[in-house]
C-alpha cells in the first residue's frame, strides 16, 4: 500500500503535468465564440476523453511503446513537438467565429481536440501515468491508486472548466484572444522544455543502448 508521502507526491506530480488551472485559459480560447450550455458540454466531453485516454495509457500505454521498439525519451520528444504546432497555432491562428463552433460536432471537435489532447491530456501526462504505474516496478494494487489519484486531478479540472462561463462574462470575446496568444506562447516553451528532456533522456541511455 502506498504511504502517505508517496500518494501526496503522485498528486503533485499529476496535478502540475494535467494543470487544472493553467487549462482553463486554453479552454476560454478555444470556446470564446460558444454559448454557455455549449461550453460546458466540452468541458465534460474534454475531461471524459482525457479520462479515457489516460486510463489506456496507464493499462496498455507501456506495452504498447515496448511492442513497438519505443523509448519513452521518444514519445516525450514527438509529444513535444506536436505540443509546439499547437502552440503555434495558437499563436497565429484566428479565432474562430462564433458560428462554426455552434453546433454538437464542432463542440465535440472541440473538446476532443485541443481541450483533451494536448491540453488536458498532454504528452507530460501521458507519460507521467506511463511511469507511474511502470509494470515492472508497481503492483496492480499501486497502479489502481496511481488511477483514483489521476481521476480526482480530473474532477478538478472538471470543476475549473465549469467555472469558465463567469470568467468569460468578466474577460470577454478580447481578453480570451488575448489569453489565448499568452497561453500559446507558454505553452511553445513548455513544448520546447519537452523536446529537450526527452533529448536529455536519449543521451542517458545512449551509452547503453550502444547510439
Amino acid at each position: 500500500m502506498l504511504s502517505y508521502n508517496q500518494i501526496l507526491s503522485e498528486l503533485i506530480t499529476l496535478w502540475v503535468v494535467i494543470d487544472p488551472i493553467g487549462t482553463l485559459p486554453v479552454f476560454l480560447a478555444v470556446t470564446a465564440g460558444m454559448g454557455a450550455t455549449a461550453r460546458r458540454a466540452v468541458a465534460f466531453k474534454a475531461v471524459a476523453v482525457s479520462f479515457g485516454v489516460l486510463l489506456i495509457f496507464i493499462l496498455a500505454g507501456q506495452i504498447v511503446l515496448e511492442a513497438l521498439g519505443l523509448s519513452l525519451a521518444s514519445f516525450q520528444i514527438a509529444g513535444g513537438m506536436v505540443l509546439f504546432l499547437f502552440a503555434i497555432s495558437m499563436i497565429f491562428g484566428p479565432a474562430k467565429p462564433e458560428t462554426d463552433l455552434a453546433d454538437s460536432a464542432s463542440s465535440t471537435q472541440t473538446a476532443i481536440h485541443p481541450v483533451a489532447i494536448p491540453s488536458i491530456a498532454s504528452p507530460g501526462a501521458m507519460l507521467a501515468v506511463v511511469v507511474l504505474t511502470d509494470n515492472d516496478r508497481f503492483s496492480i494494487a499501486h497502479q489502481a491508486v496511481t488511477a483514483s489519484i489521476m481521476t480526482l486531478v480530473l474532477l478538478a479540472t472538471l470543476a475549473m472548466l465549469l467555472l469558465a462561463n463567469p470568467i468569460f462574462r468578466v474577460i470577454g470575446h478580447a481578453g480570451a484572444s488575448i489569453i489565448s496568444r499568452v497561453m500559446g506562447m507558454i505553452l511553445a516553451a513548455v513544448a520546447v522544455d519537452a523536446v529537450l528532456g526527452g533529448l536529455v533522456r536519449v543521451g542517458a541511455l545512449a551509452p547503453h543502448a550502444g547510439l
